[in-house]
């Protein structure tokens, strides 16, 4: 049997290549555009200050982070710099590949978070759009495992709000991440409370408008060669549609156009549906 296509290593393949091209750095988060005006050219700008925003909820002195959700490992690489010693827990061969060429001074776990079985003690346990992935029930216990005294956590992600009933009610929508209401809940039953937090959703927002541009502009062209191709080449466009269907099935390329062409995921949708915080946890006395 023939190995199956890695879709999503290849979409992030073109996907940090292209922000690669656009930017000059491989950022996969969010970007912070209070000040700013919502274009491509200020995408690193915009990224940039939201690093900025993140690195002020640092404790204070040199430490032992654990980056969960590395990403391509630039935060990773901007830690180090500042002297800190970082481990990356990532569960993306590729990603991890990324992390190791970009911040090679930190040791990168390929795995994921709730199979890691790194030794303590970490100073902070960062989470950086990357707290959503985990099952609610695991990540703060065992980061409680993971810290030394007086350990923190640092939270930067997307949380659903209650006017959230899910993709059958509203469609792809940005965001995401646990319902802002359990993880109020699961903080109560756990061994942290809130030490900082900040609300930045109206700030990040726009990251969603500027990314919907992006598709609809990939979108315009697609749509316009094949109607170009069905016009003067039916032949070839019904050669070309076969072809596709052998990769992508019809309601997937049905998700695809809708991806490419609507435009129901925007910043105002974001704002409705989602909270973006960032939260500095402590140890309850």
């Amino acid at each position: 049997m023939a190995d199956k296509i890695d879709t999503r290593a290849v979409g992030l393949d073109v996907g940090l290549a292209f922000i690669r091209w656009m930017t000059g750095a491989e950022n996969l988060h969010y970007g912070l555009w209070s000040g700013l005006d919502v274009t491509a050219a200020n995408l690193r700008s915009a990224q940039e200050a939201y690093t900025a925003k993140l690195f002020g909820y640092l404790p204070a002195g040199r430490l032992r982070i654990l980056d969960i959700g590395g990403g391509a490992g630039e935060t990773a690489r901007k830690l180090l710099a500042l002297g800190h010693e970082v481990e990356i827990v990532v569960p993306s061969p590729f990603l991890a590949e990324r992390c190791r060429a970009n911040a090679p001074g930190a040791m990168v776990h390929e795995c994921m978070f709730e199979e890691f079985a790194g030794k303590g003690p970490f100073d902070l346990c960062l989470f950086s759009e990357s707290f959503q992935y985990i099952p609610i029930e695991e990540s703060l216990p065992k980061c409680a495992t993971l810290l030394a005294p007086g350990g923190q956590v640092l939270i930067a992600d997307c949380f659903r709000t209650e006017a959230y009933k899910g993709r059958g009610a509203h469609g792809p929508q940005a965001g995401g991440g646990h319902p802002l209401t359990a993880f109020r809940k699961a903080l109560e039953g756990s061994a942290f409370a809130v030490a900082a937090e900040e609300d930045i959703t109206d700030a990040v927002a726009p990251s969603i408008d500027l990314e919907q541009q992006l598709f609809n502009v990939i979108g315009h062209g697609v749509t316009r060669v094949s109607d170009e191709v069905r016009a003067k080449k039916p032949a070839a466009h019904w050669s070309l549609t076969r072809f596709i269907s052998l990769f992508l099935s019809k309601k997937r390329r049905a998700n695809l156009m809708r991806r490419l062409t609507g435009t129901e995921r925007n910043a105002e949708a974001f704002r409705q549906f989602n909270r973006y915080l960032m939260l500095r946890l402590t140890r309850k006395s």
